[in-house]
């Protein structure tokens, strides 16, 4: 660690946006000073979604989910990643 980092007090947000924008925490940190945390509890948000697929569609994938023993909306979540990942 290279030299203690003191926050100041702040009357407002504005004014401790202003102080974290225009600090540089290379002064005050080295790569060795970081440890790696885990946040086992963390979930990604979700949202609810709205979505018409014709009955014949959503009938084949909860056939192929149920032949892969996983929940059908969980397989349409892995399709649509699969379809917006970028290569």
């Amino acid at each position: 660690m290279k030299k203690l980092l003191k926050t100041p007090k702040f009357k407002n947000e504005e004014e401790e946006r202003a102080y974290f924008l225009k600090l540089d925490l290379t002064e005050h940190f080295e790569p060795a000073d970081f440890q790696k945390v885990l946040f086992p509890n963390l979930k990604p948000t979700t949202r609810p979604i709205s979505i018409r697929l014709p009955d014949m569609l959503l009938n084949r994938v909860k056939e192929r989910a149920n032949m892969l023993s996983v929940p059908y909306q969980s397989l349409i979540k892995q399709y649509i990643e699969q379809g917006v990942r970028v290569v």
